[in-house]
């Protein structure tokens, strides 16, 4: 069939498959254990799927609120002000969205515009550039460089003209495991404290943050608050990624402009799972044990492989752990990672792909949310390597 029109240019030219969909494909294919795509191999909790089920036999099934299902959004205000000390009015300045990466992208359509720049820290999740790229924003980048992934916010401070619009932050961080502590923000609160700078937090694995760190949430610190969009997502929370629910926080005049997008974008969210997610969400110790329950994840990994040849460069927090194989081979990471789930039938995210400037320093992502058999099985194998 010819491909009409002819006269149809890329608004992404550079952007292909993405390497979540190229290794977990390849992982299918060689029939690897799967550590590469950040998703559970285990169920979500019973009393939650139950809650939604009932939510769907009451008829809940029609449309929710474009904002969202005003009860679960009044549970998030009072998780909000509990944990971080912040209030959110659910009325006005809370919406529930189809998944963080629809948020993320709702929140950058909703303020940047041509020649906009917008400064993010790479190794980054890979939504943010093309977002910001087909909202005709111009993507600044700083690097982060193994094993410390610390920023240099006095590169930062140099980056920042008059065209800045935007600075997108993540923590816990994907892909390294590295959260920001309390310095950091204050830094970057001062940074822009002079500016009509917006801030985008990516917090999605808030929960999950390990020895006995605090998660530095942007709502704790009010200088940046009052221009931020915070994003979270139940799916990492409650182990159901394939749900996409999600939701961001911004003050009520970010959030005008959030909701002008976000109703044209996907209007609303699936009205069940937010009923659901509403009464689950009462029991607050649905999702404060989440930090020890994948810790103990992390340390079973870790100890399974300490006495590989990998060197492992310890998580803070997300479900993700990073192993340096600089004492193996001087092999490229992507060409390693496709060696690995071919001929060792184990799968895994090359890091070096979430740079801009590929930046190769021989460390692969592992992803540790799953059950304790399979990390074991898992961790055999890297022995062997």
């Amino acid at each position: 069939m010819p491909n009409y029109p002819s006269s149809i240019k890329s608004k992404l030219p550079k952007v292909g498959t993405t390497i979540f969909t190229v290794m977990s494909q390849l992982a299918h294919e060689n029939k690897a254990i799967n550590l590469s795509q950040g998703f559970p191999d285990f169920d979500s909790s019973a009393e939650l799927i139950g809650l939604v089920n009932g939510a769907m036999k009451k008829g809940l099934n029609q449309y929710a609120p474009m904002a969202g299902v005003m009860t679960l959004r009044e549970q998030i205000a009072k998780k909000t002000l509990s944990l971080y000390g912040t209030e959110y009015h659910p009325e006005s300045e809370i919406t529930i969205t189809s998944g963080a990466t629809q948020a993320i992208y709702t929140a950058i359509a909703s303020v940047i515009r041509e020649g906009d720049e917008v400064i993010i820290f790479t190794p980054a999740y890979d939504c943010y550039e093309p977002a910001i790229e087909l909202n005709g924003g111009k993507t600044l980048f700083v690097q982060m460089f193994a094993p410390t992934y610390k920023i240099d916010w006095e590169q930062v401070k140099k980056l920042i003209t008059q065209r800045t619009k935007m600075i997108i932050i993540n923590t816990p961080h994907n892909p390294t495991g590295t959260v920001l502590e309390e310095e950091d923000m204050l830094a970057l609160e001062k940074i822009i404290s002079d500016t009509d700078i917006v801030l985008l937090s990516d917090e999605v694995y808030e929960h999950i943050i390990f020895d006995g760190k605090q998660h530095q949430s942007v709502s704790k610190f009010p200088g940046l608050a009052e221009r931020s969009f915070i994003i979270s997502s139940f799916g990492k929370t409650f182990h159901n990624t394939g749900w996409k629910m999600g939701y961001c926080l911004a003050p009520k005049n970010l959030m005008v402009e959030f909701r002008k997008a976000h109703q044209f974008i996907v209007f609303s969210a699936n009205t069940p799972v937010q009923h659901g997610l509403a009464e689950y969400l009462k029991n607050e110790k649905n999702y404060l044990g989440l930090n020890d329950f994948y810790q103990k994840k992390r340390d079973l990994f870790n100890s399974l492989v300490k006495d590989s040849r990998f060197e492992i460069l310890p998580s803070s927090g997300t479900y993700f752990q990073l192993l340096s194989y600089k004492n193996i081979t001087d092999m490229s990471d992507t060409d390693y990672a496709i060696e690995l789930t071919k001929k060792h039938k184990i799968a895994s995210i090359p890091i070096s792909v979430f740079y801009h400037q590929k930046v190769d320093q021989n460390i692969l992502r592992f992803c540790m949310a799953k059950k304790e058999e399979t990390l074991q099985q898992a961790a055999e194998i890297l022995n062997k390597v």
